[in-house]
């Protein structure tokens, strides 16, 4: 190797520490605020999947820098949270001190990989400096009417004493089980804090044409949401005074309507279940109380119900209609009613054709006692018949709500925020139960409220957490005499990581600035909103809409700028095992960034991480990639140590520079990564092509834009050149346009003769460069995975051709 890797790293990182080089600064109107979702810190540290994002905003971070911008780059902690208080569970250790270690490593690591955060601006959200904040936004919201404890059915797992999200909670063998430990799971009323984010559905779908997302995320949230635009149709019950309210999209399928469906828990299924169905019902209800709420939407999954005795009557025809329970509907959603309309649903077609209940239809086609689910003129349906799916949709609501039986609605699917965990290790809620029954919040001028030091967290078994064991924290006695009982659940783990972004922001001086001062406010006037957001797809949906939720709350109560926080957002794609499965310890495949920084470089890791594919791509990891990653770098530094330079442009690399600042640039402004380091290999090929001296100006601009992707060895380089500041402290190259008048021809890209892709270069390129831009191709690229190059053809200045086998 043609350098020691290991010393320059370790040289550099210090000599950023020790010069605050990465610091955030407040010099410019240009401002950058470039975001990792940030980890947990979980005991096993990172392997090489986990930089890959960290990566991405790094490089852009750098090049904002270099390009005059004020940037905020900074890293944090989502530090509370379930696995910390199961180790602790398990091995007797205080989580707090567990988290801190593990915090300590992941930090180290980090470091050694070379990023550009502002460590100054570091946030864990288990410290009670920040946690404070949290607090503060939660009494907020609850007296804003948005928070509020209600007795709701909730995923109790006993062994973890803990309510689970239905994330949380797996199916096997047909019975509710832990994703942590698959610990039996049940479903049991409890009383619980509930966010009110139904009340932000609206504004939460509206805001989303206002940001630049992938629009697989966004039609993500939209479906999550849910909104269904419609009418609430009322079903008189038969020999009975009870009404049956249900909402429908379809209005105008109510000619076809069979029977109604309740959900097993809607509160008059105990009423309307005649004495004969008793014993039956009872036990179907704690059958599908073992079922999750994911489960039961499955639409792959069959369905199970059963008739209850009691029959409802259809508001436009007084048809006879047989009222079942079935665990396809589910209590959250609208009223928990259905009117099932088997000849046009499919859910209802199938739960008919098991239970032989009769199919209609009311829509013309071809039916043949099959399902019809496409529109067409009504049928069979009096006063619809003839019209189209929206003209009856429009006068079957007209009929009936001047009959008195409907009203237009709108609903979501969305659901309220369940926001109660029983858990020790977690946000605790400043909220006090007195023994009138009675809620108050804590006083702000005694917030954080602290978490009690307890020497044994285990679970109360009460259903409450392990804060009701400590008696001392738990009781409360006011000026009066009054006792009281404080909170003893916690907030979840999203708690933390719906604001943290803005902690980022508040961090000054090793110190949390109050949300609401005005030092406050005008940092958050500056960095709103966030310019770049970077992280994983599986947070697509509850962390971004959570976050949202309290951003908008905020923006509502004049507290932030913005009415959406993260206005970019990329989802990275994963890096995989050498067998091209996602990395596990039980697979055997994961890699540890340590051991290849040790052996390779972290300049090495992260030049192979962004030029291995595109950023949003999932590959598999390639020692051979990686190897040749290091050949490369090896090769630049030879360039250096070689010392042929000069100030004189004797013009040879004229087009080849200007063409790698253009569109370099713009590749990496795109986040083509993988492109843009194509073109900086394209130069180094020119730059030994030529035999005459390398202009040095142009080698600087090079450099610069290596230092993105590789900073320790191009700072190590830029003092080669004789500068005296760092790199990361210089300006971005800049490119002429008169000297990329050069006339360029189309290069066809095939693998085993079919088209991949077209290339754009100059004339007479070099076959050498004609294959290195070609295997960066994206697209050429999925094709060469996995397969063995037997041959490559260069036919100059028309095709480029792969044999693969």
């Amino acid at each position: 190797m043609e350098f020691s890797h290991k010393v320059i790293e370790q040289k550099w990182q210090q000599y950023w520490e020790k010069h605050q080089t990465f610091k955030t600064p407040n010099n410019s109107d240009k401002k950058a605020y470039i975001l990792d979702m940030f980890p947990y810190p979980s005991g096993a540290g990172l392997h090489v999947g986990h930089p890959k994002g960290y990566v991405a905003t790094d490089v852009v971070s750098r090049m904002r820098k270099l390009q005059g911008y004020d940037v905020l780059h900074p890293i944090g902690w989502d530090a509370f949270g379930l696995p910390a208080e199961q180790y602790a569970l398990q091995t007797g250790n205080d989580p707090a001190e567990f988290t801190l270690q593990n915090i300590a490593n992941f930090r180290n690591q980090l470091k050694a990989l070379g990023f550009s955060y502002d460590y100054n601006k570091e946030v864990n959200t288990s410290s009670p400096g920040f946690f404070k904040t949290t607090q503060l936004i939660f009494e907020l919201l609850y007296q804003n009417g948005l928070a509020e404890m209600r007795y709701v059915d909730v995923n109790w797992c006993p062994e973890l004493g803990t309510v689970l999200a239905n994330e949380e909670v797996l199916n096997i063998n047909g019975k509710m089980v832990s994703e942590r430990g698959h610990y039996p799971v049940y479903k049991k009323p409890m009383r619980q804090w509930v966010l009110k984010i139904t009340a932000y559905a609206e504004k939460l779908l509206e805001g989303l044409d206002e940001v630049d997302w992938p629009e697989s995320v966004k039609d993500l949230q939209r479906n999550w949401i849910g909104k269904s635009v419609g009418a609430e149709i009322n079903f008189a019950v038969q020999d009975s005074s009870e009404i049956i309210e249900v909402f429908t999209t379809r209005a105008d399928t109510i000619f076809g309507v069979e029977y109604i469906v309740l959900a097993p828990e809607h509160p008059l299924v105990t009423k309307l279940t005649t004495s004969e169905y008793k014993t039956k019902v009872t036990e179907f209800l704690a059958t599908t109380k073992a079922k999750s709420d994911l489960d039961r939407q499955d639409n792959s999954k069959e369905k199970t119900g059963m008739f209850i005795g009691s029959y409802a009557i259809n508001p436009v025809n007084k048809k006879v209609l047989p009222i079942w329970i079935a665990d396809y509907v589910l209590p959250f959603y609208a009223t928990g009613a259905v009117m099932a309309v088997p000849g046009h649903d499919e859910r209802d077609y199938l739960f008919a054709l098991k239970y032989q209940l009769p199919i209609s239809y009311v829509i013309e086609g071809e039916h043949y006692g099959k399902l019809h689910n496409k529109d067409g003129k009504h049928i069979n349906s009096e006063f619809l018949n003839g019209l189209t799916t929206n003209e009856a949709v429009t006068k079957a609501i007209t009929v009936l709500s001047a009959a008195g039986h409907s009203t237009a609605k709108v609903t979501y699917k969305l659901r309220d925020w369940l926001f109660s965990r029983q858990r020790y290790w977690g946000e605790p809620f400043p909220v006090i139960h007195w023994e009138d029954g009675s809620i108050s919040l804590v006083d702000e001028k005694e917030l954080p409220l602290e978490l009690p030091k307890m020497t044994n967290i285990k679970p109360s078994q009460t259903g409450e957490s392990p804060l009701a064991n400590a008696k001392d924290w738990l009781t409360v006695v006011d000026s009066t005499g009054k006792k009281g009982r404080r909170e003893t659940n916690t907030m979840p783990q999203w708690a933390g990581s719906c604001w943290y972004y803005l902690g980022y922001i508040l961090m000054e001086n090793n110190e949390m600035l109050d949300l609401r001062s005005s030092a406050a406010q005008k940092l958050l006037k500056k960095w709103l909103p966030v310019d770049l957001y970077v992280g994983g797809q599986e947070h697509a949906v509850l962390h971004l809409l959570y976050s949202r939720f309290w951003h908008k709350f905020l923006y509502d109560q004049k507290l932030v700028p913005t009415s959406e926080p993260f206005y970019k957002l990329v989802n990275q794609g994963m890096i995989l095992g050498a067998d091209g499965t996602k990395m596990s310890k039980s697979k055997g495949n994961v890699i540890n960034p340590d051991d290849i920084i040790k052996s390779h470089g972290a300049d090495t890791l992260r030049l192979y991480e962004m030029f291995m594919g595109p950023i949003e791509a999932s590959l598999p990891w390639n020692p051979s990639g990686l190897d040749s990653a290091r050949k490369w770098l090896d090769r630049v530094y030879r360039l250096v140590k070689n010392n042929n330079f000069t100030q004189v442009n004797n013009h040879q690399l004229d087009f080849v520079y200007h063409n790698m600042v253009k569109k370099g640039t713009e590749m990496i402004e795109k986040l083509s990564f993988n492109t843009a380091v194509s073109q900086l290999m394209v130069f180094i090929n020119a730059c030994y092509k030529d035999e005459t001296p390398i202009y040095q100006p142009y080698f600087e601009g090079f450099t610069k834009m290596l230092s993105l992707f590789v900073p320790h060895l191009a700072e190590e380089i830029w003092v080669n050149l004789q500068q005296t500041s760092a790199i990361a402290l210089s300006t971005w190259p800049t490119y002429d346009e008169k000297y990329l008048q050069k006339n360029e021809v189309i290069i066809a890209v095939q693998v085993n003769g079919k088209l991949r892709a077209k290339l754009e270069v100059v004339i007479d390129t070099s076959d050498e460069d004609l294959l290195a831009l070609a295997k960066a191709n994206p697209n050429v690229k999925t094709f060469l995975v996995n397969h063995h190059i037997v041959k490559e053809i260069v036919i100059k200045n028309k095709i480029v051709n792969f044999v693969v086998k």
